[in-house]
């Protein structure tokens, strides 16, 4: 399997980076294939704007997926995110390695997807969810945050964690084709002590090498809505 990994924090000793290292050591020593985008150490430009086309079809008025999709086609999108898309295509599973910042990603890194998910690959028409751009893929989030596990849920002081992460496993992920596997959450990481956070690593290691064991995310399916995008009667409601 190949694996792209696109890592977002800033600090190389962090329990992010921990994560990252591990993962890369764990998939490699199982035979995996691996690459990383670590987005600070890039130097990553999370930016979209007019700049990123070298000719642009409107240059007076920017309307950015429209351009995306005539930049991809035309192979004159900004050399960063083709390199991006490559690696993307050239994945099998795909991980965001991160830290939660105010109930979502970093900047950075929705800056890589806002930049590198393209119109016209990776969606566009009606090609998303199970007919998008990137369907046969698979992902997978690994975050870290300060948060306790009992915070978290139906009826927790910050909802369910599938809510907190929603813009990501569903409005980009599952939106371009990818099948979500279920996160990995190391809970309360700058709290907790170095055994602690060992296990936690233990636990991803296990993770990383039972993926094909895991249950994907519930996510819809276009077969089950009709061609104005409503949902399709069941034959109850039919008759």
């Amino acid at each position: 399997m190949k694996v792209l990994i696109v890592h977002a924090h800033y600090e190389a000793k962090s329990f992010n980076a921990a994560l990252k290292d591990l993962a890369v050591k764990t998939l490699s020593e199982a035979g995996h294939e691996v690459q990383v985008s670590d987005l600070y150490a890039m130097n990553w430009n999370p930016v979209a704007s007019q700049a990123d086309f070298a000719a642009p079809t409107n240059p007076d008025y920017c309307v950015y997926a429209l351009e995306q999709r005539k930049g991809y086609e035309s192979g004159s999108i900004a050399p960063d995110i083709q390199a991006e898309i490559a690696k993307v295509d050239w994945c099998d599973l795909l991980i965001f390695n991160f830290p939660v910042f105010w109930f979502s990603v970093p900047a950075i890194l929705k800056g890589w997807i806002d930049r590198v998910f393209v119109s016209g690959h990776f969606y566009g028409g009606k090609r998303f969810y199970d007919q998008g751009g990137m369907a046969g893929k698979k992902a997978m989030l690994s975050l870290s945050l300060g948060g306790q596990p009992h915070m978290f849920g139906a009826d927790a002081i910050h909802g369910e964690m599938d809510t907190l992460l929603r813009p990501v496993m569903r409005g980009a992920l599952a939106y371009c084709g990818f099948t979500v596997l279920p996160p990995y959450v190391a809970y309360h990481v700058p709290y907790v002590t170095p055994e602690a956070r060992q296990a936690m690593l233990d636990d991803y290691r296990e993770r990383l090498l039972h993926l094909d064991d895991l249950t994907p995310i519930d996510f819809p399916r276009l077969g089950d809505f009709d061609d104005r995008l409503y949902p399709k009667k069941s034959n109850e409601e039919k008759t």
